[in-house]
């Protein structure tokens, strides 16, 4: 599932592209059991859609679809700040590691660890919050794809400037200071998505 996912974001597979199950399972040496079963997941993920005597193609996620994914992560991100606070007071050090990775990723223009450890930073944040359903939640709308789009809209220059915008949330949690951690990841996440911030 995950090389199947992976294809469709680095764009092997585009949008309106055909899977045929048969063809990925030779080329995996597998049975298309287990293809069958990738399907099911990646449409579970609207990454790809299935219709009765069409097959199964990649889905097209539009600009409407990557703004209402980005709305919603900017409210579950505010609330789930508020709540890791107290769990992050004096106790930074992974997200001072994931900081440090994307800024690494930005300066070179490598958008796919960029993403994979932003994703990682705000995953960070989210699990600190120690509420299950709102980890949950926050993983089906923040999805990689819908992520790495939004960064290739931003563009490879922009990267550092997205990163650097990062390191005051860092600063707020280490304070234990909930609310300003909420309201940055908010306003992170409106200004780089390009969402009305009210």
């Amino acid at each position: 599932m995950q090389l199947l996912l992976e294809r469709i974001l680095d764009g092997t597979y585009k949008p309106g592209d055909r899977l045929i199950e048969l063809q990925i399972a030779n080329e995996l040496n597998t049975s298309q059991s287990p293809v069958r079963e990738a399907f099911r997941y990646l449409e579970a993920l609207r990454v790809v859609e299935t219709e009765t005597y069409k097959g199964t193609r990649v889905r097209n996620i539009s600009a409407r679809e990557l703004e209402e994914s980005s709305q919603v992560r900017a409210a579950l991100e505010e609330l789930g700040a508020q709540l890791a606070a107290a769990n992050f007071k004096d106790n930074v050090e992974k997200l001072e590691t994931e900081s440090a990775l994307f800024m690494k990723a930005a300066a070179e223009k490598d958008v796919k660890s960029y993403s994979q450890h932003d994703i990682e930073f705000h995953r960070v944040i989210m699990e600190g919050s120690q509420n299950s359903l709102l980890l949950s939640i926050w993983e089906s709308v923040v999805l990689e794809s819908r992520f790495r789009l939004t960064l290739k809209s931003i563009g490879e220059d922009q990267l550092s400037e997205f990163g650097t915008a990062h390191l005051p949330v860092i600063d707020v949690l280490r304070k234990g200071d909930g609310k300003a951690a909420g309201k940055l990841l908010k306003n992170l996440i409106c200004k780089f998505h390009f969402l009305k911030n009210d």
